[in-house]
């Protein structure tokens, strides 16, 4: 699985978040909460909604499934007036990103991430950049199925030499 590498501009992304571990996964309810009311942000930007993770600048230091972080679910939109009552407003900053095509069941993202930090990224010209991670979950994206499809987004930089 070979990534491909890709720069973004900045977006602006409304949705709803919550702080979490991996043990103490509250994703499910997260975007529950967002589903139900989505229709309900103006200004939307087509259909691709974001899964993002934003982690403290040593969460991969000394990793722990204990160890919190931010997640969001959330829609990109084309500026930040009229955000409906409960919802925030984030500004995604533009940076280089590995992009990873992952299709498959969610339920096997242990695996996938494994190789991307574990395998990949220490082999790459890259390390991790202290930006937002997040999943791009597409109209090709079905949580349960194995043809779902979705692109993994990590923030990297070049390596220094």
């Amino acid at each position: 699985m070979e990534p491909l590498i890709k720069s973004i501009e900045p977006k602006m992304l409304v949705g709803l978040h919550l702080r979490m571990s991996l043990n103490n996964n509250r994703t499910a309810d997260l975007w529950k909460s967002f589903m139900q009311r989505r229709n309900e942000i103006p200004n939307a930007m087509g259909s691709d909604l974001f899964s993002m993770q934003i982690y403290n600048q040593h969460y991969f230091d000394s990793f722990s499934p204990n160890n919190d972080f931010e997640k969001w679910a959330a829609i990109e939109v084309s500026d930040f007036n009229n955000i409906p009552a409960g919802f925030d407003s984030f500004s995604l900053p533009a940076g280089k990103y590995a992009v990873f095509h992952y299709k498959g069941e969610a339920s096997k993202g242990v695996e996938v991430f494994g190789y991307i930090f574990g395998t990949w990224l220490p082999q790459s010209d890259f390390e991790l950049d202290n930006r937002p991670h997040f999943e791009l979950l597409g109209t090709k994206y079905s949580n349960h199925s194995p043809d779902s499809e979705e692109e993994i987004w990590i923030p990297v930089k070049k390596k220094n030499s």
